[in-house]
């Protein structure tokens, strides 16, 4: 048992009433075991609890306070059109839709500087990434915005700042955690084309072309062989058969009736999947429009299954339009809370279609009028021979660059047998196996296809040139260069004398 002396009791009661009465001194909490911080006056208002973040100096005498505004989680509903855009995925030194979306923000005064160049910040997230010049009719993207600014005044500030090419259609609060890309279960792409595209190969595809019920028919049969589970391995670009993420769900895939606009006849292919690969949606459309003209059996879209590598052509992407990104499980789970409203957009169904007509269709209808680039894109689909691509080249055409940088060889998708040499020319060996190597089958298919045209007639090799070039859009921008002078040293070292000058020109002339 403790005994205390009455001095050290007078000093104890001291110390004891003089905590009690400084209101900034933490107490022990007995019953959790931790600290607990004193409550605070309750004369403190919203404006005191806010702190300042950062003090910007902008003359000797005075700075610029920077005051940290509570955010919250929204989901913002754009609709877009992609003509002059690179994509929707900021992209340094490219003009893109993230960057005039955040640049808007940041005027609107509901972003930062540092959230407009860091937007992870504010979690921004998009739910799909739409390629250069895609649209969309609905893009969904999450961010954590001002709570203090109401949501009809955020959606004005924002469009005052955005070109008539996209506007924000509505804003939804959203729960903290909300991620737009995570929560999304499908998304539904759709492809706008003249009908021509799918005319039967005895007729010529023209602009007069109109559609009948038999050909109609046949390509939604055509179309519904794409409906389940399948490895697309052969309908994007450096993704392995082997690899677990080229297996993806097709739910539901189908055409509409079609109509006229502008003198031509438009179809509308509509593709619903749980997500999508780079290039999937324009390779899918792209093979059945050549089994629907005939040029190949229906039964060339089971063998893409297959682990082999398979030439499948690649339809433009004028009419590619992201439709929109569902959200079945999160309407589900906290549409009808009573706090948050489900991401459906039953209400701004009536201005996205104003704004796909005026701004979406009408691009695409009168850029093809004026570029008529699937005329363009249809009279290089013969080319295409629908079959193994074999990685195999003719002994003239295994060159390989002096300026080759040495453990680099594989960039080149080809052989290296002599740094010290500009050109090197493989001889393969009778009755022995070749050394296997690490090539890209598609740049190899490419170097093939031009070995085996170097002996055709002048008059058909502008359009094979113009199949090189659809071919080469598709690669990164390394590995297009690197094609592009591995095809120069093909003319180069063709033998043919004149017969090599006219390739190259012809070459030149779609800028090879």
């Amino acid at each position: 048992m403790l005994r205390f002396f009455p001095l050290q009791v007078c000093i104890l009661c001291q110390l004891s009433s003089t905590a009690m009465s400084q209101s900034n001194i933490t107490s022990p909490n007995t019953q959790g075991g931790g600290v607990k911080r004193a409550a605070e006056p309750e004369a403190a208002t919203n404006e005191e609890k806010r702190f300042h973040t950062d003090t910007t100096a902008t003359t000797p005498d005075e700075t610029t306070e920077v005051v940290r505004r509570k955010r919250r989680k929204y989901a913002l509903l754009l609709s877009y059109c992609g003509k002059g855009y690179l994509g929707m995925q900021r992209n340094p030194g490219y003009r893109t839709i993230e960057d005039d979306l955040l640049t808007a923000m940041l005027h609107a005064d509901l972003m930062t500087e540092e959230g407009c160049t860091c937007p992870q910040m504010f979690h921004f997230q998009r739910a799909a990434r739409t390629d250069k010049g895609v649209s969309a009719a609905r893009q969904v993207v999450s961010v954590k915005l001002p709570e203090d600014v109401p949501i009809p005044d955020m959606v004005v500030k924002i469009n005052q700042h955005l070109c008539s090419q996209i506007r924000v259609m509505a804003i939804r609060r959203a729960t903290k955690g909300f991620n737009c890309k995570s929560w999304c279960d499908s998304r539904t792409y759709s492809y706008m084309c003249p009908t021509f595209a799918f005319a039967p190969e005895v007729e010529k595809a023209t602009e007069d072309y109109r559609i009948t019920p038999e050909v109609l028919d046949g390509l939604r049969n055509i179309l519904k062989l794409y409906e389940g589970t399948h490895n697309f391995h052969n309908f994007t670009a450096r993704k392995k058969a082997q690899d677990a993420s080229a297996n993806r769900y097709i739910m539901d895939i189908d055409c509409g009736q079609p109509f006229e606009r502008n003198g031509l006849e438009w179809l509308l292919v509509k593709i619903k999947g749980q997500s999508f690969m780079l290039h999937q949606i324009r390779k899918m459309v792209g093979l059945a429009m050549a089994i629907s003209r005939g040029l190949v059996g229906p039964e060339v879209i089971a063998r893409a299954w297959r682990e082999s590598r398979l030439d499948v052509p690649i339809a433009p992407g004028l009419g590619l339009v992201l439709e929109e990104p569902h959200y079945n499980k999160y309407n589900k789970r906290y549409g009808s809370d009573g706090i948050h409203e489900p991401l459906t957009w039953e209400d701004e169904k009536q201005k996205i279609e104003e704004f796909r007509e005026e701004n979406i269709d009408s691009c695409i209808i009168e850029t093809e009028i004026r570029d008529k680039s699937m005329l363009q894109w249809l009279s290089t689909l013969p080319l295409h021979h629908f079959s193994t691509s074999e990685v195999t080249l003719p002994k003239t055409t295994d060159l390989v660059s002096q300026d080759t940088e040495p453990g680099h060889a594989d960039d080149l998708d080809t052989d290296v047998t002599s740094p010290q040499s500009s050109t090197s020319v493989q001889t393969p060996t009778p009755n022995k196996r070749p050394r296997p190597t690490k090539k890209n089958d598609v740049t190899h298919d490419i170097l093939q296809r031009v070995a085996e045209n170097l002996q055709r007639p002048e008059s058909s090799m502008s359009i094979f040139g113009k199949y090189v070039g659809s071919k080469l859009d598709e690669f990164d921008p390394k590995t297009s260069r690197v094609a592009r002078r591995l095809i120069n040293e093909v003319l180069d070292a063709a033998e043919g004398g004149e017969l090599s000058s006219n390739v190259s020109l012809n070459f030149n002339n779609v800028n090879i």
